[in-house]
């Protein structure tokens, strides 16, 4: 069993080492990745352009590599040119944040796993929802920190590949996108189906005053607020039932949506 491990927060980040600890008595794991972090770029390839590989070490010690790229560039890094042999899997995350509904095609996370898959290889995106009110704490400097526990998303994460390896994906299924959220009241996954939104979106200037501190924070060198708007977000807070964002908020449990990636609609007679 031959895993590729990529993610979109970067090498670095602690969701892909616990990614691979949750795989690696399995099979023979590599870890390929961004250098830095890629949040929301989608499927983004850096076609005939110039890319950087470099050895590294993750936190325990163990060998990775880290690419000048988006998390798709790393994907096809990592099958086509790092690794001696094709993987029979990929796994994409332990992502710091929510990954659900029609907005996935948004997220680094999953479209380094629908690069996968069009490279003919089944892929399991992971995320981890980080519930602000629990989450995070402060060091003995007053510092806030993120107290990740990825013990949950590695069981279920290691579940699937058992349950992969056994016995393959459903017909139809090319990937599986997992979402688990931190303050989970309970452990059983629920199979769901993509909520219609997980984002509220709206575009401000400098003269929306209720949100005055995200619009001035960071501007960079020589730039001045008055030529620029900003698209902000919040979380929907409303799903319907089954889907994975219900799981999420609602039932506070793993929610497990499986996706295939041709999104052709099939029935058009009575149109």
């Amino acid at each position: 069993m031959n895993i590729l491990i990529s993610n979109d927060d970067g090498v670095f980040a602690p969701g892909i080492l616990a990614a691979k600890q949750a795989v690696e008595d399995l099979g023979n794991v590599t870890v390929v990745a961004p250098d830095k972090n890629n949040s929301s770029v989608g499927r983004r390839i850096s076609l005939f352009k110039h890319l950087k590989l470099e050895s590294c070490q993750l936190e325990d010690g163990s060998p990775a590599y880290s690419v000048s790229g988006s998390p798709a560039d790393s994907v096809i890094v990592g099958v086509d040119y790092v690794m001696d042999e094709k993987p029979d899997l990929v796994i994409t995350g332990i992502n710091a944040g929510v990954n659900i509904s029609c907005d996935i095609t948004t997220s680094g996370t999953v479209c380094a796993a629908l690069e996968a898959v069009s490279l003919g290889i089944p892929a399991i995106a992971v995320s981890i929802f980080i519930d602000p009110k629990t989450s995070f704490k402060q060091d003995e400097n007053g510092e806030w920190y993120a107290d990740y526990d990825f013990t949950l998303t590695k069981k279920i994460i290691h579940d699937l590949v058992l349950k992969f390896i056994d016995k393959g994906f459903p017909e139809g299924v090319d990937l599986f996108n997992l979402n688990v959220p931190s303050n989970y009241e309970s452990e059983d996954v629920m199979i769901t189906k993509l909520s219609h939104t997980m984002l509220s979106k709206k575009v401000i200037d400098n003269s929306n005053k209720e949100k005055e501190d995200i619009f001035n924070y960071p501007l960079d060198e020589g730039q001045e607020s008055d030529d620029l708007l900003m698209i902000t977000s919040n979380l929907v807070k409303e799903y319907e039932e089954g889907s994975d964002g219900y799981a999420l908020f609602v039932e506070k449990c793993p929610s497990l949506t499986p996706l295939n990636v041709n999104m052709t609609s099939q029935d058009l007679k009575d149109w």
